[in-house]
């Protein structure tokens, strides 16, 4: 793997930190209003709001398997993340011209459709940045350096939130044309994006001198022998089940049950992202000191109270708080958990690690949601969330258990030599 000079590391550090902050613009934008703009613009529905989770993970999925495929043969990683970021961002204008052509109810089926397809480049662009991004970045400067970038991108999302949600909050409810603003205004933010994306300095290797290999039918399996890896697969399966079959009902609960505007979908968001700005680095320094899987179970563990809380009551200001407490410990999923599948992950085979990462959790991106709006249709709001918690709480187990195994070996990283993959 080729090596990176001092000067070299802290230019790439610099240019993911200003590709990350144009590239939440759009994400933020499309990730905390579609469900909105389908519901009330749109007249959707609650399935098509459960699509809008479900499809694009089925999407990613394929697009990850081919991908790791692509990216193993591909000796510019950089190239390749390029080329499908800037297809996925198409999608926002293409989202902007939809009601132009098509009128609702019907446009929200074809805006969900839209979203899911964008999932293909995305899911691509995802997985090779992640793949790149821990080869140009040293594991000694990964705790600090995602915790500056996710500090940033945070208060930008902060903005990125709040601006459309004050904007909305000026329009009728039903109103089309603001959301094809902000999607254009989503558009324009990606050419930058892009842009500091191209910006990155990589030394690419020859197809000689790499001996990663795509993730093939055969390695699927192989790969869950590595026992370090499998352990930390299966706590976040499971955490992923409880996690995303709340997501629809999230929406459902705050627009439907609650009556939130586009204003405090805004607030929601933007007492989560202060409180994440607020604590992000303090996750690295816990992390530091009580171990990297006994601070993701605690980021867990608060995660797991979230569903709970949140049908207490229907009171707006009352979620908003429920939000900012979600946010704390959502800053230390967000920055611990792509560090700990860094860190189980040989380098010489981190694709196709990743690749079959993204794949079980896309698995289950798809059906949670889904499982999630079936509870919702047999049982009401209140057990549907309490399923969700339960699931999470029981990761929050699995981890404390591997983390106290590792505290028995004296450790809380793993050899990540090729021949450390024991069952």
């Amino acid at each position: 793997m080729p090596s990176y000079t001092t000067d070299e590391v802290a230019l790439n550090e610099r240019f993911s930190i200003k590709n990350g902050v144009f590239s939440i613009v759009g994400l933020t934008v499309v990730g905390n209003f579609a469900s909105l703009f389908i519901l009330k613009p749109l007249h959707g529905t609650s399935e098509e709001v459960a699509m809008l989770t479900s499809l694009p993970a089925l999407m990613s999925i394929a697009a990850t398997w081919i991908g790791a495929s692509w990216l193993a043969r591909s000796s510019e990683k950089r190239h390749f993340c390029v080329r499908s970021t800037a297809a996925a961002r198409v999608f926002y204008l293409l989202l902007a011209l939809t009601p132009l052509f098509v009128s609702p109810p019907l446009a929200a089926a074809v805006v969900v459709g839209l979203i899911a397809i964008m999932n293909l480049p995305q899911a691509l662009s995802g997985l090779s940045w992640q793949s790149m991004i821990g080869d140009l970045i040293p594991s000694e400067r990964r705790g600090e350096f995602f915790g500056r970038r996710n500090r940033a991108v945070t208060m930008v999302g902060l903005v990125a939130t709040l601006v459309p949600g004050l904007v909305l909050q000026a329009f009728p409810v039903r109103s089309i044309p603001p959301y094809q603003v902000f999607f254009l205004l989503a558009f324009g933010f990606a050419v930058f994006e892009v842009y500091y994306l191209i910006r990155h300095v990589e030394h690419p290797e020859g197809p000689s001198a790499s001996r990663a290999r795509g993730l093939t039918p055969k390695m699927f399996v192989e790969l869950l022998r590595r026992s370090e890896y499998r352990r930390f697969v299966a706590a976040a399966l499971v955490f992923n089940l409880g996690w995303q079959m709340a997501w629809p009902l999230f929406s459902i609960y705050q627009i439907r049950d609650a009556g939130a505007t586009g204003i405090w979908i805004s607030a929601f968001n933007v007492a989560a992202q202060v409180s994440q700005i607020l604590t992000y680095s303090r996750w690295g320094r816990l992390a530091e000191r009580f171990g990297n899987t006994f601070m993701l179970a605690v980021a867990c563990f608060g995660m797991a109270l979230t569903p709970l809380l949140t049908v207490l009551s229907p009171n707006l200001p009352y979620l908003t708080f429920v939000n900012f407490i979600s946010g704390l410990f959502f800053a230390g999923l967000a920055l611990l958990q792509f560090n700990h599948l860094l860190e189980v992950c040989p380098e010489q085979e981190r694709t196709a690690y990743i690749a079959h990462f993204n794949i079980l959790i896309g698995l289950v991106g798809f059906v949670a949601p889904q499982l999630g709006v079936a509870l919702l249709a047999l049982v009401h709001m209140t057990l549907a969330m309490s399923i969700s918690s339960a699931l999470r709480m029981v990761a929050t187990g699995m981890l404390l258990w591997t983390a106290s195994r590792h505290r028995r070996d004296g450790r809380d990283t793993w050899d990540n030599s090729p021949g450390s993959a024991a069952p």
